[in-house]
């Protein structure tokens, strides 16, 4: 690494690992499926991290402490709304930041209360004297807490029963949310589309892969309900715009898309 301070400062695989607490053999699987790899290399022919892999490495495990998986890591950090160079495009820093900070304050508040629960049922015991269902109660539930909720909705295209799972499940989701539906689920989409105006089959494992993880993200956030999932997909067949959040211009054709994943789905041509 070179001397602290430098703007072109950068950290061999070993050094960076020690730093934040991974191992050597993480950092080279996540350079293996391409979700952080060092940029540089030196005439010698050492690959080394830099300043800006730092920051990718910190998305990537602030993302993770939400729940994300490391495939989900991946699309949000390299998703393309169009705008920009198409780098991180989907991931704002600073809501990241927020979300990342609201979650190690959850977790600070939680322990906080567990500790002082603890601590009481520790009196009560030294004192020989049993714990209260109440005090057994109040420790298993700061134990279990569970993350706060977070609305969401589908406009009106959804019945009040069907808006309540969205919410519930997406509520227990947590932060995580967020990049699921906002950050993951479109660069679905526009991998899709992507596929589908090169001429690529709907039948092609790409293709398939990528109408499977819809439905997976799909069924999270419904509950299992298929009548949501339906709703959910129905929705995107017929306002993308309104469910990406994106340009009309940049979802104009989502709507053949739709029918082009449904082909998928039943490992059908059109």
């Amino acid at each position: 690494m070179n001397a602290s301070g430098n703007a072109s400062a950068t950290w061999k695989v070993g050094a960076l690992a020690e730093t934040c607490g991974l191992t050597v053999r993480t950092l080279h699987h996540w350079d293996t499926i391409g979700l952080l790899s060092p940029s540089r290399r030196t005439p010698g022919g050492h690959r080394e991290y830099t300043e800006d892999d730092l920051i990718r490495l910190y998305q990537v495990l602030a993302l993770r402490s939400l729940g994300l998986g490391l495939e989900t890591i991946a699309t949000c950090l390299d998703s393309d709304s169009g705008v920009g160079d198409g780098v991180g495009v989907g991931v704002d820093p600073a809501r990241l930041v927020r979300d990342h900070l609201a979650g190690v304050e959850a977790a600070l508040t939680a322990l906080t209360s567990l500790r002082e629960r603890l601590r009481r049922m520790d009196a009560e015991l030294s004192a020989g004297r049993a714990p209260t269902s109440s005090a057994l109660l109040d420790a298993l539930r700061a134990t279990g807490a569970t993350a706060p909720d977070r609305a969401h909705a589908l406009r009106d295209r959804l019945d009040a029963d069907q808006l309540r799972i969205l919410q519930d499940s997406a509520g227990a989701v947590g932060p995580a949310a967020h990049y699921l539906l906002e950050v993951e689920w479109p660069e679905l989409y526009r991998r899709a589309d992507r596929l589908r105006t090169a001429g690529v089959p709907p039948t092609d494992p790409r293709v398939r892969r990528l109408a499977a993880r819809m439905d997976e993200l799909s069924a999270l956030f419904s509950g299992g309900d298929t009548a949501t999932s339906a709703a959910v997909r129905d929705a995107w067949r017929d306002d993308p715009h309104a469910m990406s959040g994106e340009p009309p211009a940049t979802t104009e054709g989502w709507g053949d898309l739709a029918t082009y994943l449904d082909h998928a789905r039943k490992g059908t041509t059109r």
